[in-house]
């Protein structure tokens, strides 16, 4: 008999990554609009350390091997702040073979991987049946590397193409071998901003939506943000309140990622031109809030793919209790002028740096290794 949602909701509640027992206190929009606006960095940074302190008492930092395999840069939705996408029938275009897939994944295997970052652009004509002949073969193939794919907008996408719900592509996904799915497609969960910077994609409510389905099925993900580009505190704020209600009901998100907005290359700064890479000071004065009004979430990712491996490190005295993954390959972020890289030995002494114990983990955050 399949579970209940009750049963799903229950199980997810006593998952390692569930912080009920720990009493961190909850903060309003209004207070941490507050502090966003008015605290000083050092007070933000030392509020965000006191609940990581609390949350992570053993003082591990962990982090993943994996790698970012982008399937095909096609993609019809044509986002002003993406320089990865192509049309069609643009030069450059690709869709990878298995076999070229394959080749990926046994380079990640070769270094210690255990897991595949998945996405690509939302292609206009692939359906249900090539996703799931593509995540059967990789599962069947590599049953020791876990699949962390697909965007709620590929989701969405691929439920209205192939006239199916969202929760059976889902459901259809997961029995071919997809763990979980990533926070990709967030960017700011303000239509007002989305239907600026992506007025084709998916709206706000439709990424809640996806993630909310993956979460009934006991499919775990992710949350992201993507700052920097033309929203407000307010919509930051509306963000996190989102994601933190969606957490309450359903304990379904791992980690919350933050990021900033790269416009070299992008429409979106050929429009306006006056939009430049966000500072390190925004970036850690927004992760501490984040760390501060996310209560319910267990883990934080550090983003030193766009801040670089030294803000990336500091950001673990701002709230961060994870750097994520040493990205054995990332072509997103790279086609808009930041190309950070990082191994995992240089992740182990930039965590020993700042007093704390690297740890490698999972997609599901469980430790695999100490050093």
């Amino acid at each position: 008999m399949p579970e209940s949602l009750q049963e799903v909701f229950a199980k997810n509640s006593r998952e390692q990554n569930a912080v009920v027992k720990t009493e961190i206190p909850r903060v309003s929009t209004d207070e941490i609009l507050r502090l966003m606006q008015n605290a000083s960095l050092k007070e933000l940074g030392k509020k965000a350390l006191e609940i990581k302190r609390k949350l992570h008492p053993d003082n591990l930092t962990t982090f993943v091997v994996d790698r970012n395999i982008n399937y095909t840069n096609i993609c019809w939705v044509d986002c002003k702040f993406c320089a990865f996408k192509r049309r069609i029938n643009e030069e450059g275009t690709y869709i990878l073979s298995f076999d070229e897939i394959d080749k990926k994944i046994e380079e990640l295997l070769a270094i210690g991987g255990t897991q595949i970052l998945f996405q690509g652009g939302v292609h206009p004509s692939l359906k249900i049946e090539w996703y799931e002949d593509l995540v059967r073969h990789i599962t069947k193939k590599y049953p020791q590397i876990t699949i962390h794919g697909f965007s709620a907008i590929e989701i969405n996408y691929i439920a209205k193409i192939s006239k199916i719900s969202i929760s059976e592509v889902l459901q259809r996904l997961q029995k071919c071998g997809l763990a979980s799915i990533p926070g990709a497609g967030a960017e700011i969960l303000s239509d007002r901003v989305r239907d600026v910077i992506a007025p084709k994609k998916l709206d706000s409510d439709e990424w809640i939506e996806v993630h909310k389905e993956a979460h009934k099925l006991g499919i775990k993900s992710t949350a992201t943000m993507m700052f920097g580009s033309v929203e407000s505190d307010e919509d930051i704020v509306e963000h996190w309140e989102r994601i933190r209600n969606l957490q309450d009901a359903t304990n379904g998100f791992r980690a919350f990622i933050l990021w900033s907005f790269q416009p070299a290359f992008t429409p979106l700064q050929k429009e306006i031109p006056t939009l430049h890479k966000a500072s390190s000071n925004r970036y850690l004065r927004l992760l501490a809030c984040s760390r501060i009004f996310l209560d319910n979430f267990q883990n934080i990712q550090s983003s030193w793919v766009t801040q670089g491996s030294y803000i990336g490190q500091l950001a673990l005295l701002f709230g961060a209790n994870d750097l994520g993954s040493t990205m054995m390959e990332e072509n997103v972020v790279a086609a808009a002028g930041a190309r950070n890289s990082m191994n995992q030995q240089e992740m182990i002494s930039l965590i020993r740096d700042v007093g704390e114990f690297p740890a490698k983990r999972d997609t599901a955050y469980n430790i695999l290794e100490r050093f």
